[in-house]
């Protein structure tokens, strides 16, 4: 089995991982657009055409199954790159994970790019899945390009920055960009407050992964022998993992993998 990954840079880092653990004997296609990143600031037809790039790129692998692990090109690519792929491909979208932080009660925020905050399609996942709770939008300012490079300072920094802009109260942040899963330990260590319990972080990768094992048609099975392989494309071209990847636990899960060309 192949599960085939997209994202402008390390954001897939964090559904790559873990469709890992669920199936260890699962080939990974990492296919990015590092010169790219980040995709928020374009266009909606330049984000569709950079990520219909990437999925072009990892098609040629065969997956059983594609994840569009970016929430920008989620929102501007997923129906250009399923009227291409599927039904050969199936095409798994990543979406905030407001609806189950609503669902566990409020109140919530949403930690997301300046792009992203305040966007209609953001306040459309607010107003249809927030379940009455109260949301708060929170703008991330220069974390998931932080996260990307690996600049442990400047990590802090947009971490603590948007910690600061979080409503006192909020008990569930969810992230709204794959990147931010990727430092999530300091997230909830921001938001926490002095006495326990520890704030709530909803992710979307673990959801994601699941999503497109039913999709290709597989089940979970963590005790599977680990010998999926790992195939990098940066820009359509392979490549192997940056240094900055391995920074992160999700990195270093995957650079242990068996590498491929």
């Amino acid at each position: 089995m192949r599960i085939a990954l997209l994202d402008s840079g390390l954001g897939l880092l964090a559904a790559a991982s873990a469709v890992r653990r669920l199936r260890p004997d699962a080939d990974l296609v990492l296919s990015s657009d590092p010169d790219s990143m980040p995709w928020g600031p374009r266009t909606a037809a330049d984000i569709a055409e950079r990520a219909l790039a990437c999925a072009r790129a990892a098609a040629a692998y065969a997956p059983d199954a594609l994840i569009v692990a970016c929430n920008t090109a989620s929102v501007h690519a997923l129906p250009v790159l399923r009227a291409e792929l599927e039904p050969d491909i199936p095409v798994v979208g990543t979406v905030p994970a407001i609806k189950p932080a609503a669902a566990a009660g409020g109140p919530v925020a949403v930690w997301a790019t300046p792009a992203t905050t305040g966007s209609p399609y953001q306040r459309r996942l607010i107003e249809d899945f927030g379940n009455g709770a109260r949301v708060a939008e929170v703008p991330c300012h220069g974390l998931a390009d932080a996260v990307e490079s690996g600049d442990e300072p400047a990590i802090d920094a947009a971490v603590t920055a948007a910690a600061r802009l979080t409503p006192s109260g909020v008990r569930t942040v969810v992230l709204g960009c794959t990147h931010y899963e990727l430092v999530a330990t300091r997230i909830r260590a921001a938001t926490t407050p002095t006495a326990p319990p520890p704030a709530d972080l909803r992710g979307s990768a673990a959801a994601v992964a699941e999503q497109a094992l039913r999709r290709a048609g597989a089940r979970p099975d963590p005790d599977a022998a680990p010998t999926g392989a790992v195939t990098v494309l940066r820009a359509g071209r392979p490549g192997a993992l940056p240094p900055a990847a391995l920074r992160y636990a999700e990195g270093r899960l995957l650079a242990g993998a068996p590498a491929t060309p």
